[in-house]
């Protein structure tokens, strides 16, 4: 079956939008910072990591190091140790040194605000740059596509996509954009809370009656 077109998929999606911000009124980024590079470094450290271990790491990280100078000229082998608990440690901080001396080189050892210039950095992908974007400085220039947002969009019939980025393409042509970054929160939320990878908690699901995958959540 081909997908709806985004004018026929309206409709439900207006419903998907309320009733994830009637369940999510307070969703936020779970990850801990006070300012746009500490984000950066967080979210970097997130992939194949759970936030709540990545902000027991950087609660000591943030500390140690203040700004992209002191990543850029740290021992690799004492970052490497730092981070280590969150997993492919060696790789985390040969990116997180590579971006912060591309920080301090080309942006004045500050996080630029643009898409174009924040996925030209080492290790920053669209995911990463749209979460510093969409939080860090309150800008909608994508919508945060991972294993989550992944997972419930198909669930939910929003996409037919596997690929991130093709994902992100359908799902900012039936949301808002002043709702994207709010969006991948909710989403985010709810693939954490309710709609879970192994067990999917359909029966409570909020969005039960306008999910096509409700009881039968085989989709990945």
């Amino acid at each position: 079956m081909a997908r709806q077109s985004t004018r026929a998929q309206a409709p439900r999606v207006k419903e998907i939008l309320a009733a994830l911000r009637r369940t999510y009124p307070d969703a936020h980024c779970e990850l801990e910072y006070s300012n746009p590079l500490e984000l950066l470094i967080a979210t970097i450290l997130s992939a194949q990591c759970t936030d709540k271990r990545v902000n027991q790491v950087t609660r000591t990280l943030f500390q140690k190091y203040r700004s992209a100078a002191d990543y850029a000229r740290a021992p690799l082998s004492e970052l490497e140790q730092a981070i280590r608990t969150t997993g492919f440690y060696k790789n985390k901080a040969r990116n997180i040194q590579a971006c912060c001396r591309a920080l301090v080189e080309r942006h004045g050892g500050q996080v630029p605000r643009t898409m174009e210039e924040l996925t030209a950095l080492e290790g920053v992908g669209r995911k990463t740059a749209n979460v510093v974007l969409g939080n860090a400085f309150g800008l909608n220039e994508g919508i945060v596509v991972d294993t989550h947002v992944r997972r419930v969009a198909r669930r939910l019939g929003l996409t037919r996509q596997k690929n991130p980025e093709k994902i992100e393409q359908e799902l900012m042509q039936l949301v808002p954009r002043e709702l994207w970054t709010q969006f991948s929160h909710w989403l985010i939320w709810h693939g954490r809370r309710r709609c879970t990878a192994r067990k999917p908690d359909c029966e409570h699901c909020e969005l039960r009656e306008l999910c096509p995958s409700a009881g039968n959540a085989t989709v990945d």
